[in-house]
């Protein structure tokens, strides 16, 4: 067994990591830490999990070695610690933002700060299995992917690592939880119930993710709240370098997902789940990419949708951990969805 701690596991993405890894084959969840909560048990914070575990937040300061250490902590606490974590454990998935990118000077662009350990981001592996699976395998360090970054890269991958597409304008339509579960002035409930806020209509960070890992800088990226818990919906419509009919963009995706376990395509001639949708893969660690081809111009509607939680966080960071020990990569995520839900 592979005994794995979680520090910060009292927000929704360490509460979604706890409730793989508590189920997992391989894992033993020995330790799960928070700060606010130290002392009480984790059902206080995810009260899904009453009778699951009997396991107690401890705080971080508490922390025991371990195998794996997974980081589930705001922006800037993984990057200023992370001796202190390396020290715990020989391998470490981190879920923030703090080692996603390889140039340092995007943490100045993108983050407004400089990085205090520029000399560790080429350590860590990006951790999207689809793109980076072969190197997966002897990582000691994982950075995984933020959500909508996971949702575009793997909708507009297949197109850009063959020269096909220019630009593409993206629009993700995005679930309250992708805010995390510290309330604002947005997430009160007059405020955001009904709400189709747009939100970050330019300079979103998760950009230079995108830009990092498809190799062009022509993608616009806008995003949007809506009434939703969970999910995300990127529409991104990529504009063409040379025409491709239907059937070939059915060929691409085919070529680059038909054997991937958590990527379907999907794509119907009626009904009305014809395209991706959210609410279908809530909870599950799929990627559902559809598309559609418009006739008169040389624009390719592609369309995704992920659990931002599970698949853009907690299930993307187990999947990691799948490949880097060898364990069959659906192990603990085997979760089909519910429908009607």
């Amino acid at each position: 067994m592979i005994r794995v701690s979680i520090a910060g596991a009292s927000g929704y993405t360490g509460g979604e990591l706890l409730r793989l890894l508590l189920f997992h084959p391989g894992v033993e969840v020995v330790q799960v830490t928070s700060e606010r909560l130290a002392g009480k048990f984790v059902y206080n914070a995810h009260p899904n999990l009453r009778a699951a575990t009997k396991l107690k937040f401890s705080s971080a300061s508490e922390l025991a070695p371990c195998d794996v250490l997974f980081l589930c902590l705001p922006h800037g606490q993984s990057m200023a610690r992370i001796d202190e974590f390396r020290a715990l454990a020989p391998r470490i998935v981190d879920l923030s933002a703090d080692f996603r990118l390889r140039d340092p000077a995007g943490y100045v662009r993108w983050y407004g700060r400089e990085h205090p350990r520029p000399e560790l981001l080429d350590a860590f592996v990006y951790g999207v299995p689809e793109l980076h699976r072969d190197a997966l395998p002897g990582a000691a360090l994982v950075a995984c992917a933020g959500c909508n970054a996971t949702a575009t890269i793997l909708a507009l991958r297949p197109f850009y690592r063959r020269a096909l597409a220019g630009s593409a304008v993206v629009e993700v339509k995005a679930g309250s939880s992708e805010g995390g579960n510290a309330s604002s002035d947005a997430s009160h409930h007059p405020e955001r119930s009904g709400a189709v806020r747009s939100y970050k209509p330019t300079g979103h960070r998760h950009v230079a993710e995108m830009v990092q890992e498809l190799g062009t800088g022509s993608i616009h990226f806008s995003a949007t709240s809506i009434e939703m818990v969970r999910g995300i919906l990127a529409t991104c419509h990529v504009f063409l370098d040379r025409d491709l009919s239907e059937k070939d963009v059915w060929k691409i995706l085919r070529e680059d997902y038909a054997a991937e376990p958590f990527v379907r395509i999907v794509k119907e001639r009626s009904g009305i789940h014809r395209y991706p949708e959210p609410k279908l893969v809530a909870g599950t660690n799929y990627c559902d990419v559809g598309f559609e081809r418009d006739p008169d111009s040389n624009r390719l509607v592609v369309v995704s949708a992920i659990d931002n939680l599970v698949k853009g966080a907690a299930g993307q960071a187990v999947q990691a951990f799948n490949v880097m020990h060898g364990f069959d990569e659906t192990a603990g995520l085997e979760f089909p969805g519910l429908h009607p839900i």
